[in-house]
């Protein structure tokens, strides 16, 4: 059975996302990962997240006024995406493959986006 293994993000509209996101790495010390992304990882993380910052016009989290958006590790997400159709979810037919994993997002039961993601297999 496919499931969620952890927050794999939270993201959050802002005025100025880069600037944001480099007073967090300046005075959190949260690593940036480039585009006004920041991540934990390392030892003394137990796995990824990234904290994000989007411009207050992104589209990402849907066409409502929805501010944050979740995202959810899984630990498969090909399964959990047909045990979601199977229970009637509303899945956004949109699916991203890249170097950072795969992608998938849904709706919750009160009209919230979700991504759900796939890290890359490690190696």
């Amino acid at each position: 059975m496919g499931k969620a293994v952890g927050v794999g993000g939270v993201f959050l509209k802002a005025l100025d996302p880069k600037a944001l996101s480099a007073w967090y790495a300046e005075h959190l010390g949260i690593q940036p990962l480039g585009g006004g992304m920041l991540i934990f990882e390392g030892p003394e993380s137990a796995g990824q997240t990234v904290f994000a910052h989007f411009p207050l016009d992104t589209k990402n989290f849907g066409d409502g006024a929805q501010q944050v958006m979740v995202n959810f590790r899984i630990d498969n997400l090909d399964q959990l995406m047909a045990q979601l159709e199977a229970a009637a979810v509303r899945i956004d037919p949109k699916r991203d493959d890249s170097e950072y994993g795969k992608f998938a997002w849904i709706w919750d039961l009160e009209g919230n986006k979700v991504e759900l993601w796939e890290a890359p297999a490690a190696g």
